[in-house]
């Protein structure tokens, strides 16, 4: 397999998740916010780990909270970007799980998937070219906790995505973004993705390979979004030998 990433142009990584186990991070941070909202309107129902992966893993932040509150038939006014993390608003819930994140981020860092690592480094020496495509808006700060910053001169992230209007995951577009950024064709560009929604996005683009990265999502599950193989680590794609 590996060989077959060397005979690629561009691999384009999703971050949380795949880079870095900022997922995890995210995750807490989405179940302390929708655990408290919902306790704060009396329902009972518990936020879990499967409504993360269901309804909010890969999307962009307010596309996730309006996902997880229709799952729950709850509506709210859409408010914001500039809504404080108080308001009962879809932006307000959003921006008080980035609150959660950002705190999290500062005090505990983040430190690099060491698979993930070894397989940039190789995608270094076999001359492929490499983006990140991240639904969080906070993909350059943890890119740069996370000392892979400097690795990546392609970053289609939230902000980018809304400066450009492109739609989030499960849309291709933000991979179609970085893929054209990079000069390169989607039939020659790999997508790697934990996420249900950004494996699906990898699909509808067409590229030429769509690797899961199963962290929690399912091997089963991945594959039925469309993913070409799917793997636990990204270590697992590396070669110790020429490629």
């Amino acid at each position: 397999m590996t060989t077959t990433l060397g005979t690629y142009a561009a691999v384009l990584f999703d971050l949380d998740g795949v880079l870095t186990p900022t997922a995890e991070v995210h995750m807490r941070a989405w179940e302390r916010m929708f655990s408290d909202f919902l306790a704060r309107r009396g329902d009972t129902r518990p936020y879990t780990e499967q409504d993360y992966y269901d309804y909010v893993d890969g999307k962009p932040r307010y596309d996730g909270v309006r996902s997880f509150l229709a799952s729950r038939g709850i509506e709210l006014p859409e408010g914001s970007p500039d809504d404080q993390p108080e308001a009962e608003t879809v932006c307000g819930l959003g921006n008080r799980k980035n609150r959660e994140f950002s705190g999290v981020l500062e005090t505990d860092g983040v430190r690099a998937f060491a698979g993930s690592v070894r397989l940039l480094d190789q995608l270094t020496d076999q001359k492929v070219a490499v983006a990140v495509v991240s639904s969080s808006r906070n993909a350059r700060p943890v890119l740069r906790a996370a000392g892979l910053l400097d690795r990546f001169e392609v970053i289609v992230d939230g902000n980018v995505a809304t400066e450009r209007e492109l739609p989030g995951k499960p849309a291709p577009d933000t991979f179609v973004a970085a893929a054209e950024e990079l000069g390169v064709p989607v039939d020659r560009a790999v997508v790697m993705e934990d996420a249900l929604s950004g494996v699906a996005a990898g699909r509808a683009g067409g590229f030429g390979l769509v690797v899961g990265v199963d962290r929690g999502a399912g091997a089963d599950k991945l594959i039925e979004s469309g993913a070409d193989i799917v793997v636990a680590d990204l270590g697992e794609l590396v070669t110790d030998g020429p490629s």
